[in-house]
């Protein structure tokens, strides 16, 4: 039996990139993790995602897989001994990649707008933002998690952002927990996985991060 060969290419704190991470792990996946520096990407990168040039990257066996939604679904689908990260059935597996796509087209855009703002179209970006969390936890309802009883697609596409919660609030004003407690508690039940849990960084590294990027910005 041959064995795969699986390298990630990734970046410290992407929400994206971790998407994947957490995907192989559960799917108990073996895989060589590598860290990019996106000021100055390396040529395996380039090579492997041309079109974009970003992360993450997939590599199965020399060829790569692009977008972390993709990649995830991937995943799922050539790991497929172990529990799926997608239902099963035709319309909930749509359902699912709706809202993974909603989350992506809506809370970084809107996240970067924000944070890249004053005045009244800082604010305009906040209650946005809290918004599409809102709508969010309206979906998520009374369920465990987004997959019903079992952690799936949706909950690996949005759990990733968490660690980013302290981040968003702090530079919007707001409190999470206040705006969207169920969505919380989804969060914290989340975190008790141990794939997640050992993946998810913590929330006051990234925001420390993030104020030293926005440092850089500034000075350029």
């Amino acid at each position: 039996m041959s064995v795969d060969e699986v390298v990630l290419l990734d970046a410290w704190g992407s929400m994206f990139g971790m998407r994947a991470r957490i995907a192989l792990e559960e799917k108990g996946v073996k895989y060589e993790h590598k860290e990019e520096n996106l000021s100055n990407k390396s040529p395996l990168l380039l090579q492997m995602n041309p079109i974009y040039k970003q992360i993450p990257v997939l590599i199965h066996n020399g060829k790569p897989i692009s977008e972390s939604a993709i990649i995830v679904q991937y995943i799922d689908e050539v790991w497929n001994h172990n529990t799926p990260i997608l239902p099963s059935h035709p319309y909930e597996r749509a359902q699912a990649r709706f809202w993974v796509d909603y989350i992506d087209k809506k809370v970084y855009p809107t996240w970067n707008k924000m944070w890249r703002s004053e005045g009244e179209d800082h604010e305009a970006a906040k209650k946005e933002l809290i918004s599409i969390f809102k709508q969010l936890e309206e979906t998520l309802g009374d369920k465990i998690f987004y997959g019903g009883d079992t952690f799936g697609f949706v909950d690996v596409g949005l759990i990733t952002f968490y660690c980013w919660f302290y981040t968003f609030e702090t530079y919007g004003n707001f409190k999470m927990e206040a705006e969207c407690p169920k969505l919380i508690a989804w969060a914290k039940r989340c975190m008790q996985r141990e794939t997640v849990s050992k993946i998810i960084p913590d929330e006051k590294e990234v925001y420390n991060a993030v104020v030293e990027m926005k440092k850089e910005l500034e000075s350029k």
